[in-house]
């Protein structure tokens, strides 16, 4: 059995996570994995062999999702850095509030939120896409969702964004990020059930804790994952359906003259651009991979761009048409671990669409900046600067 190319391409180095896309394709077309010395990674860069080892829980664990041993220790013992029967257990109690029934209850209040907060931006006639919307909309849903309150809810930003850099190596990001990611792993780990708003999905956690259907303790690592795992990646999500529509108004019209193609348009921004741009796994045996091996204990680097733009699975992969509706993108996951927050993250993003498309007829923007980032690649900011209403 021979052993996979090897590439000197540094995954986390400013000028792929700024755009990753391009060394992507080039890594997809040496071989469907390839060995990353720098980073010490098995990349794994095509759609059939991520979507297979995604689901292979057994041979490629989540005890390493990070790619620093400090963040893999710490993460010990959530839903996102274990394996089944563990993950399954943890993971009931998080999708217990995730599921389309609980779901359904919320729906009517974030379109409201959704419709109120675009119809202000529209009539204001410009404003900062990210600031004003792809922020500001989830970390209100999530903050009342949960029932964060006072210093919490001011910190939400920073120290989502903190959980997801530590998952790096062991740069400069990650280092400067580890106090930020601490002082939420420092709270999750002493809150409370009355530090949390009554009626809220976190005061459900609690009570799930306390009649036994989670072990004792654990109500903290969940709601850790909620603000962790589900704000960076919603924001960058939302940013990006924005930059994406006014990029391609002939793609955006198609949602205004059909809106039930909102889910449709969102499933090809999660395509074209994943929230999420690497993500590991550990190797628990000597692994076979079209003829390569991939030795037991090895890290993994799953690339979800690199699978969303593979052209053996996806037609035109570079061009963005909400009409593929690629119901089966890589960017949620998949398997045991595909995205436990998906829904909330679909019912927020559709709700954002819709109300776009109601209301505006062509967003003109500025350029987009974007700051590199470990795991998330969003934009940081976009200036909206006319809106011209339907």
């Amino acid at each position: 059995m021979s052993t996979p190319p090897t590439s000197d391409l540094d995954l986390f180095a400013d000028e792929v996570l700024l755009d990753p896309l391009p060394f992507h394709a080039e890594l997809r077309e040496t071989a469907p994995v390839v060995h990353l010395p720098k980073i010490d990674a098995y990349a794994l860069t095509r759609y059939d062999v991520i979507r297979d080892a995604l689901a292979d829980w057994e041979s490629f664990s989540s005890t390493s999702i990070a790619f620093n041993p400090a963040a893999n220790q710490a993460l010990t013992g959530t839903s996102l850095a274990s394996d089944p029967p563990v993950h399954t257990q943890l993971r009931a109690t998080l999708t217990e509030n995730l599921s389309p029934r609980a779901l359904r209850g919320l729906k009517g209040r974030i379109e409201e939120k959704a419709d109120a907060l675009v119809a202000r931006l529209v009539e204001q006639g410009t404003f900062e896409a990210v600031d004003a919307l792809a922020r500001a909309f989830p970390l209100q849903v999530v903050a009342d969702l949960i029932g964060f309150t006072g210093h919490v809810r001011a910190n939400m930003l920073r120290w989502g964004q903190a959980a997801m850099q530590v998952l790096g190596p062991m740069n400069q990001r990650t280092a400067e990020s580890f106090p930020i990611a601490g002082e939420l792993y420092a709270w999750c780990s002493q809150v409370k059930a009355e530090d949390l708003a009554e009626g809220s999905v976190g005061r459900g956690i609690f009570d799930a804790e306390a009649r036994g259907a989670i072990p004792e303790g654990s109500a903290g690592h969940i709601i850790h994952q909620y603000l962790g795992a589900g704000v960076d990646t919603t924001i960058a999500a939302i940013g990006n359906v924005v930059a994406l529509f006014a990029a391609h108004p002939e793609q955006f019209r198609r949602v205004r003259d059909e809106p039930a193609l909102a889910a449709a348009a969102f499933n090809e921004v999660l395509r074209f651009w994943p929230p999420v741009n690497v993500w590991g796994r550990i190797a628990t045996r000597d692994v076979e991979i079209e003829g390569v091996t991939v030795p037991k204990g090895a890290q993994i680097a799953v690339l979800f761009g690199a699978g969303n733009h593979d052209p053996r699975h996806y037609d035109d992969p570079d061009t963005f048409l909400i009409d593929r509706n690629p119901v089966d993108h890589l960017s949620f996951g998949y398997g045991p671990h595909g995205c436990a927050g998906q829904g909330l993250a679909r019912l927020e993003a559709h709700a954002v669409i819709q109300a776009l498309s109601r209301r505006v007829d062509r967003l003109v923007v500025g350029p987009e900046v974007r700051v590199p980032a470990n795991i998330t690649r969003s934009i940081d900011s976009l200036p909206v600067l006319e809106v011209i209403p339907v």
